[in-house]
């Protein structure tokens, strides 16, 4: 069993049966099924979400929303726009991407032009081969600064920061809590990332907390010093 688990973890999402196109007509196209990506020519069907994925996902884009929209420090976007690091690289629909100001002329009408500064990928079945391996290598090779990959199913958090060598070191969680580099001030217990608990915290105490700026984290609204 666990064999076979391994073996389809590590497959290929299937391209469509669609003519090679370039990313620009791609991007035009008028897909029946917007969760789609663009990996060398192909049309490629990402892997269906449970709607725990979306509890996750939705609430992460929610907070990081009112997060940056509060400190006036750039935009948010969530599948499926599009996100193409590099011109050799794959077109791809990050769940959540956050993009500083300084870097907001990367943004487009219908797609990021050059790497967000922090991109987080909710984990299912189906992705984690991809998630794990060809978006890592990708968006390390594209200069996607902070990287998180939250895994709900396996109750696993894994945060990535760009080093100096180009390359995705393990960011530091200290007593549980991670300290984003890229959005400074935001704090994250990692236990908010997995367990069934994740959808309760759509509360307005988060927000009121997230708003005045005091040190919480920003998905649950605990202080810091008290969760200790």
């Amino acid at each position: 069993m666990t064999q076979q688990l391994r073996v389809k973890e590590r497959e290929k999402p299937t391209p469509l049966a669609l003519p090679p196109m370039t990313y620009e007509a791609f991007l035009e196209y008028d897909f029946d099924n917007p969760h789609v990506e663009w990996v060398d020519g192909e049309v490629v069907m990402m892997a269906p979400v449970s709607g725990e994925h979306q509890d996750v996902a939705g609430l992460l884009y929610t907070l990081f929303t009112h997060f940056v929209e509060e400190h006036d420090v750039g935009k948010v976007r969530y599948d499926p726009f599009q996100m193409k690091t590099g011109t050799d690289l794959p077109g791809r629909a990050p769940d959540v991407q956050v993009i500083l100001k300084k870097n907001l002329r990367r943004l487009k009408t219908n797609h990021l032009a050059g790497p967000a500064d922090l991109v987080v990928e909710v984990i299912s079945p189906g992705s984690r081969g991809t998630d794990r391996g060809d978006k890592f290598y990708e968006y390390e090779k594209g200069g996607v600064k902070e990287y998180w990959l939250l895994d709900p199913q396996r109750e696993s958090a894994e945060f990535y920061l760009l080093g100096r060598d180009k390359r995705y070191h393990l960011m530091p969680v200290e007593d549980g809590i991670l300290r984003s580099v890229v959005l400074k001030g935001l704090y994250f217990f990692t236990e908010c990332a997995t367990g069934e608990e994740f959808p309760a915290f759509y509360d307005s105490k988060v927000f009121a907390d997230l708003l005045e700026g005091s040190k919480r984290c920003f998905c649950c609204s605990v202080p810091v010093a008290a969760k200790f």
